[in-house]
């Protein structure tokens, strides 16, 4: 592993390394491609291996941004993205940042789902590491080795079994790792060298992949048991041997793993899981900011969320707090809350209930309050007569289970239904928002997993927030970073839903957005990571106290390309 010395100043950034000549321009965080002025190239060994002409970064992102996104396919475009960000990243990042609408669909949600379909048939270079069970007993050796730097701060790490809504994909998760750390840079402003994209790649139980000649990952059937927990531990002592003042972010596990391992390592290592926490912050701001809009009474919300998985758990643990801030207790909470599996509502009525459901079920007798018969408690729509929930969240990875009956039954109980289809990508969404606004007269209130473009109404046209987690874990990251978190808290992500929630602004709110603006990106990880931080520090958890928003702005990076020092001169 290399030590990454940038020194910043308001000046401009200056990087010492031990590299010149054409190697320099093999190494992606060091490539200024046409951006090497002349007495750059003279001096670094460079001269005559780039074309005459110098251009700026903003030139340079001018022309790759018309080179990119000439290709009109999705995927054609991802691998674009990927192409440059494995030449020169400082360029990447300041393409993603200036055109970041258009970009972050193609990073990441949805398009990042084919790109973990075809991962093997469009590999060109590994990024990340990737950690199979072949290297047991030598993980740590594995990481010292295959880790490009020393001081890594920040890991994104999946075993690749439950692919947004798409399932095991076997190796190609790593373009999930791979994508989530480029919104960890382009956001909060991580800087590239301080993060590590992991793939536990355990196998896969993907017949087609198994079967397919050019798949690349580790060719057997997916670990399970004993010797997939005892992986799990030796990975976590490897990362905090090598890299002691490390943040975890879990990613993609399926939803019994991924319960198990945010239990076990909590208080081993600051780490959290994005698909039940992150995912439950994000749906606790859009139904704040629902409230924020309508102008209801927080303490009267009846929320619906139709999927009991990991990430149901996580939106149904965020809203009990949110409720419990606004005056709720007790079984008031409990019975403000109803959940909806495949096997119709969650309650202690039903046997063989997954052992964390219970937390969510409601008591039989409630159950039975509702008045339906079995075949009632299995229907969306008559939930819905029968609750008249004011939010209805969807978090089961069905393509248009949010039916018409049900989104007209809510709009006519609710002036302004909060109607929120998260589940991602695209093609598994509940509902799309075209739908949901005409069959509710363009009243309710609607925020989606994936992006969808503006409705047209009438004589107004309606924005659809995106309901992502982008906007919650890089301040997670960043703010836990930023005091050196033994733990990451329950309340420090229930404090990210509250920024995420509060930082909505006056126009925003006039057009009825749930979340602020993606463009906004950039400042609302600030505001998130900061109560994050303070939030730290009020549990007692941080090992940095003082000058918070000094800490957090100290970490952050802007793409801008440093005055290269080279010690072979």
């Amino acid at each position: 592993m290399e030590e990454f010395r940038l020194e910043r100043g308001p000046e401009g950034d200056r990087l010492t390394i031990d590299k010149c000549g054409p190697d320099l321009l093999r190494y992606p965080l060091y490539n200024k491609g046409t951006g090497f002025d002349r007495d750059e190239r003279r001096r670094l060994g460079i001269e005559g291996l780039l074309p005459a002409e110098y251009n700026d970064i903003d030139r340079q992102v001018e022309r790759i941004y018309r080179s990119i996104f000439f290709n009109r396919d999705d995927v054609g475009r991802h691998i674009g993205l990927a192409m440059l960000q494995d030449r020169n990243e400082v360029l990447f990042y300041k393409l993603m940042q200036k055109h970041l609408k258009e970009v972050m669909p193609i990073v990441y949600t949805p398009t990042v789902g084919k790109a973990s379909r075809y991962y093997s048939r469009v590999f060109r270079r590994g990024r990340g590491v990737f950690i199979t069970p072949e290297y047991r007993g030598r993980i740590e050796n594995v990481l010292r080795r295959a880790a490009p730097f020393s001081d890594v701060r920040l890991i994104v790490v999946t075993d690749n079994e439950a692919i947004l809504g798409i399932g095991d994909q076997g190796a190609g998760g790593m373009a999930i790792s791979v994508g989530k750390l480029a919104l960890y840079c382009a956001g909060a402003g991580i800087h590239p060298a301080a993060t590590l994209p992991v793939s536990l790649d355990v196998g896969t139980d993907n017949e087609a992949l198994l079967n397919d000649p050019l798949y690349l990952g580790y060719r057997q059937p997916r670990l399970r048991g004993a010797d997939y927990e005892g992986l799990v531990d030796e990975f976590v002592a490897a990362v905090r041997a090598v890299f002691p003042r490390v943040v975890v972010q879990w990613e993609d596990f399926r939803k019994d793993n991924a319960l198990a391992i945010l239990d076990r390592y909590r208080g081993v290592l600051p780490s959290f899981n994005d698909d039940i926490q992150g995912t439950g912050a994000v749906a606790a701001a859009c139904v704040h900011g629902g409230i924020a809009v309508s102008g209801a009474d927080p303490a009267a919300s009846r929320i619906l969320i139709y999927g009991a998985g990991a990430a149901g758990l996580g939106i149904a643990r965020q809203l009990k707090r949110q409720l419990a801030a606004a005056g709720l207790v007790g079984e008031a909470i409990r019975h403000s809350v109803l959940l909806m599996d495949s096997r119709g509502v969650v309650g202690e009525h039903r046997e063989r209930l997954d052992a964390y459901k219970h937390e969510l079920a409601w008591s039989a007798d409630a159950v039975a309050a509702l008045g339906l018969d079995a075949d009632g408690l299995r229907s969306l729509d008559r939930v819905v007569e029968a609750f008249r929930p004011t939010a209805l969240i969807g978090a089961s990875g069905q393509a248009n289970s949010f039916t018409e009956p049900a989104v007209r039954a809510m709009a006519r109980y609710c002036e302004q239904p909060i109607v929120l289809p998260m589940s991602n990508p695209t093609a598994i969404c509940e509902a799309a928002p075209a739908d949901v606004l005409a069959w509710t007269e363009g009243r309710a209130l609607v925020a989606t997993g994936s992006p969808f473009a503006p409705v047209e109404l009438g004589d107004r046209t309606q924005p659809v927030s995106q309901a992502n987690n982008v906007f919650v874990f890089p301040g997670v990251g960043l703010g836990t970073m930023a005091t050196e978190a033994r733990e990451i808290t329950g309340e420090m992500i229930a404090a990210a839903a509250a920024a995420l929630g509060a930082s909505l602004t006056a126009g925003e709110l006039a057009e009825r957005r749930l979340v602020p603006d993606v463009a906004r990106l950039w400042d609302v990880c600030r505001d998130v990571a900061i109560a994050v931080a303070k939030q730290a520090v009020a549990d007692g958890v941080a090992n940095l106290t003082d000058d918070l928003e000094r800490r957090v702005d100290a970490l952050r990076w802007q793409p801008r390309y440093p005055e290269i020092v080279s010690t072979t001169d």
